[in-house]
Parts: structure tokens; sequence; C-alpha cells
């Protein structure tokens, strides 16, 4: 059996200290791997499923081969890898703005090992994705402008519980209309949700997107009985033409 807890790694951040720690849960005889910036759980290697689902059914939501896709923030990885598993992705490309999120994927302290940094699909990239939204560049130093067949978000809470405020700007009718210029033709972005789908958030995405909808993911606790609980990913398709 592993130690009951350690932490894998601490290091400062422009946003708070981040941390890697493994906990052993002795009543589900397991290791279980999490995040925390500060005091903050960003993350559980134990709740996976929505982030799962926000590969799943963005990529669900497209047509064709050879998919060029954009993840915004990277944790402990499962967004990116369940996007990896479709074989319709050519490229991927992971943004987090935490360089030691990065490198705990490049030295295998993250449950998956190496597996994101060795892919050759896989490129994780360091910047502030909300900055780089904004930007006339994009998300591709070497091909500005770049445009993806989805783009996929998993940094805040919900899209009004932030996790720090530089992303303010972007839930919003002129923040997520801008974004669609990296956006291909029929692309849809993603946004992972810790809470259940609110009309409110659904209703924004359509100000902005030719159409909009949103998506409950339902999973149980182990740790409560296997208590259900609600969490969603929202989805906006550009226009076609």
């Amino acid at each position: 059996m592993s130690a009951m807890f350690e932490e894998l790694d601490y290091a400062p951040t422009p946003i708070g200290a981040v941390s890697l720690r493994r906990r052993h849960i002795l009543s589900l005889g397991t290791d279980v791997y999490e995040i925390l910036l500060g005091e903050e759980h960003l993350m559980s290697s134990l709740f996976t499923a929505s982030e799962v689902a926000l590969a799943d059914l963005g990529l669900a939501a497209l047509d064709g081969g050879k998919l060029d896709i954009l993840v915004g923030g990277l944790g402990l990885g499962y967004t990116a890898e369940a996007v990896l598993a479709h074989q319709t992705v050519a490229t991927l490309t992971v943004v987090d703005l935490l360089e030691p999120v990065i490198r705990w994927h490049r030295e295998g302290l993250v449950p998956m090992k190496t597996a994101l940094a060795d892919d050759p699909r896989c490129q994780l990239v360091q910047g502030d994705f909300f900055a780089l939204a904004g930007s006339t560049e994009g998300f591709d130093a070497q091909e500005p402008e770049r445009q993806f067949d989805a783009i996929l978000i998993d940094i805040d809470h919900t899209p009004d519980r932030l996790l720090h405020g530089g992303s303010a700007g972007f839930y919003t009718t002129s923040g997520l209309t801008k974004i669609q210029r990296f956006l291909k033709p029929g692309g849809v972005v993603g946004l992972w949700s810790d809470e259940a789908p609110e009309a409110a958030i659904t209703d924004l995405l359509k100000t902005a997107f030719a159409d909009a909808w949103a998506e409950p993911v339902v999973f149980a606790n182990p740790l409560q009985d296997g208590r259900e609980f609600v969490q969603s990913v929202y989805l906006g398709r550009k226009a076609k033409t």
C-alpha cells in the first residue's frame, strides 16, 4: 500500500501556490490525486466523469476526421486524454496558465504519467488562455489566427464562479463571439461547469452562437454512499457559413 498522504510538488504561480497531492483512501482501496490552488481544490482523480464528457460531447458534435482540437486547462489531463482517445483527432493543443502543472505531466507525476507529453499529436503550451482568446494572433505562435474544430474549456468552476479575475470578460456575448475567430465554420466551443445546467448560461451562449445547448453529466460519489451529483457541459456551435 502507498503512503496515506504525500505532497508530490508545491510551487508558486502568478495566481497563488499550486500543489499536487496523493492520498490513499482506505475505504476505497485506491490512491487519489488532487490539485490545489492554495486551499482551493481544483481537480481530483476520483471525479473525472464530466472532464471526460467535455471531450466526448464536444467531439460528438463534430463531423469528419483529421480534427484539430484546443483544450483550455490541463489539470490532471483527463479531458486531453479523452480527446486523444478519438481516432478522428489529428492534433491537440492544450493551454494552461500554470507552468508547474505542465511540468508534472512532463515529469510523470500525474496518474497518466507522461502519456500526454509523449503523444506526437499533443502540444502542451504554457499561456493565459483568456488573454490568448482575446488576442489578434490566437493560440498558436507558429500559425497566427489558426482555427480549430473544437475549443474545450475546463478552467473556471462555472461561468459565474471564476478561478481568478482574468476570465471576467470572457463569459459575455462579446467574449464568446470573439473566440469564434479561432473556430472553424460549424465548430464548437465547450464549457465545463461544476454545477447542474442553468438556463441563464445556455441563454447567454445563444446570444453568441448559431446554436447552443447544455448536457447534464450525472455520476455517483463513492465517498457519499453513491449519492448522485450533477455537473454539466455547455456547447455552442459556430455558424457553418
